[in-house]
């Protein structure tokens, strides 16, 4: 499908101006209450910190050098409670002006701003494009020598060409806002790289539904690169994280719409992790079911594990659903998910090509 690129979605892809921690600043407070206003100002006036209160506002602002930032809003934080911290806003300014009104954009909570002053190297890594992928294959249960689809996994690149693993961009990119850049950069690495690659069968293709705040408009960039690089739409499935999917069930279901207009597949991955796995599948209606890999891990021994994959398998063979179990290190895990009527299967124990790039770690994204 075609897609017009008329307009790039800014919120994925411009990225924050990165914290120079150079020279001196102001950083200013807001204060969610009287009592945590006047907890700062103790907390500064004790430590000899050059600061100036402004109590109509519950304002305070501290001069300081740059590179003492980090430190000053740990102390910050640790004299709060984390709700009080969650809910005390912050800016950073170099120099020693005044904000103004183009600063208040930058205004966010006091966690994020201790998170971005050790968010450089992820905001450098994305500015610079340093972000690739591997694949994992995903077989067929009968004949695990034959590859049905490739699972794209992210990867960075350090600037000496080490690979950054996901969990700790993840994990910081929420931290520290920069989800929706990360996430659009792992979807374009996806299908930039299985192009190169020349990849032939289908391509699975994570996405987190929260980083997205309107498909139409966030996801253009990715369907337009999917078409750009020749890759026929019924050859991708998109993967919704479970544990990551958006609270509103309506938001998910006009992704998935979008999707499958598009002529896209969805895959609901990680099922049996989280607690409303059956709602999801009569709201999004997948095409394929990924098992979780903590559901399959000993099954053939575990009667309980077994009863619930037993009971998932008969509803996705009922509603045609088709369905991949996660994670197989063991062949008698293998053997189980063949006689129960498992279509694909993924993991340590499945033989690798030796194109494309591919790992065996459990990073599913």
């Amino acid at each position: 499908m075609s897609q017009s690129v008329s307009k790039s979605c800014e919120r994925c892809q411009t990225l924050p101006e990165k914290l120079e921690l150079e020279g001196h600043g102001r950083l200013f407070l807001w204060m969610p209450l009287g009592h945590s206003y006047g907890k700062l100002v103790r907390l500064l006036g004790d430590a000899g910190r050059e600061h100036q209160a402004i109590p109509e506002s519950q304002c305070v602002a501290v001069r300081l050098q740059a590179s003492q930032l980090s430190a000053l809003v740990a102390d910050v934080m640790g004299a709060l409670t984390g709700e009080e911290s969650r809910s005390t806003r912050a800016l950073f300014l170099q120099g020693d002006g005044e904000p103004g009104l183009g600063d208040f954009p930058r205004v966010g909570p006091l966690p994020q701003l201790f998170t971005m002053t050790r968010a450089g190297w992820l905001v450098d890594m994305l500015a610079e494009k340093r972000v690739t992928s591997h694949y994992q294959p995903i077989v067929y249960a009968k004949d695990t020598r034959q590859v049905y689809a490739y699972e794209a996994l992210l990867r960075g690149l350090e600037p000496d060409g080490s690979l950054v693993f996901p969990g700790k961009m993840l994990t910081l990119a929420r931290d520290a806002d920069l989800l929706f850049q990360l996430d659009l950069a792992a979807r374009l690495s996806a299908v930039r790289e299985a192009s190169r690659l020349g990849l032939q069968v289908p391509l699975f293709i994570n996405f987190t539904p929260t980083a997205i705040y309107d498909p139409a408009f966030c996801l253009r960039s990715t369907v337009a690169a999917i078409s750009e690089h020749g890759i026929p739409p019924a050859n991708v499935v998109f993967e919704i994280i479970e544990s990551d999917h958006a609270p509103n069930a309506n938001h998910l279901k006009s992704l998935i719409a979008y999707y499958r207009q598009a002529g896209f597949r969805v895959a609901l991955d990680d099922l049996g992790a989280g607690y409303s796995s059956l709602n999801l599948i009569h709201q999004l209606r997948p095409d394929i079911m990924k098992l979780d890999m903590e559901l399959v891990r000993g099954i053939h021994q575990d009667p309980y594990k077994a009863s619930i994959t037993e009971k998932l398998l008969e509803l996705a063979q009922k509603l045609g659903i088709l369905t991949v179990a996660e994670g197989i290190e063991t062949p008698e895990e293998l053997r189980w998910v063949r006689e129960h009527g498992v279509d694909f299967v993924q993991g340590y124990l499945i033989a690798k090509p030796a194109s494309p790039p591919v790992s065996s770690t459990p990073h599913y994204y």
